[in-house]
């Protein structure tokens, strides 16, 4: 299967959305509540709908699920397309830069392609099974850092830690790691390019994991569950270099019992 054919689909249709998202960033763009609660603009809908246009006109048989409108399309296809049009969107409507466009393609239940855009830094990372992680056309890989003293751990939100265990950044603050809250899309970038050894959130959809397995996977670090699972799933996430995977793991595992 050539994978490159869509590794150059999903990078370009993450850039050409992303740049959807920059008409609506910092112009104080109206701020919708979903259901649950979670804030939405029209960026986040422009950009899903161009997405997911694209997908349909390009791979009309593919199955897609994305943030803002749910499932669609070929539901006993092998190719699945998660779309997440802002990851990041409480950082958006405060012009944060630190919000990405999100796109991972699905085959027979493994991401396999997977494209990570930031638009206000113009900083793209994409990979796919076999062809490596490239960080704005560089090589990108997971540091090798091995002591936790030394490590960078980086979150989305440390209340939202505290939610599932309050010890947690206790624990990491005792192993002498630098913490900071880098968090949402941009987390996870700064692992799969070394620049930060460790990225935890405690609750995640579908679509909020998006193109990371197969982006660490090829930059030859880690991403899957707290408990150490390789893969995609709802819940909580874990990227990190190799090196330290054990003893992040060993330290998570003990919070999700």
């Amino acid at each position: 299967m050539n994978l490159q054919t869509y590794l150059d689909f999903a990078t370009s249709l993450a850039y050409r959305a992303g740049k959807i998202t920059l008409k609506h960033f910092n112009t104080g763009v109206h701020v919708n509540i979903k259901e649950n609660n979670d804030p939405v603009t029209a960026a986040d809908h422009d950009a899903e709908n161009f997405i997911r246009s694209e997908i349909e006109r390009e791979y009309p048989g593919h199955a897609i699920v994305g943030e803002e409108f749910g499932a669609s399309n070929g539901a006993a296809s092998p190719f699945r397309w998660t779309i997440d049009p802002i990851d990041g969107t409480k950082s958006f409507i405060r012009s944060v830069p630190l919000y990405g466009v999100l796109i991972g393609l699905e085959i027979e239940g493994v991401i396999r392609v997977g494209a990570a855009y930031y638009p206000p830094l113009d900083e793209m990372l994409c990979a796919a099974d076999g062809l490596g992680c490239c960080w704005n056309g560089r090589r990108a890989h997971v540091s090798e850092v091995s002591e936790m003293s030394h490590a960078c751990v980086v979150t989305s939100d440390f209340q939202r830690l505290a939610e599932k265990d309050s010890t947690l950044v206790d624990q990491f603050a005792k192993k002498k790691a630098l913490l900071r809250t880098w968090g949402d899309a941009y987390g996870y970038l700064l692992v799969a390019t070394g620049r930060a050894e460790v990225c935890i959130d405690p609750f995640l959809d579908i679509w909020d994991y998006g193109p990371y397995p197969v982006i660490l996977r090829e930059a030859g670090g880690f991403f899957g569950t707290w408990a150490g699972e390789e893969g995609h799933t709802s819940g909580d996430a874990l990227a990190c270099n190799a090196t330290l995977k054990s003893e992040v793991v060993e330290l998570l595992r003990g919070n999700n019992q």
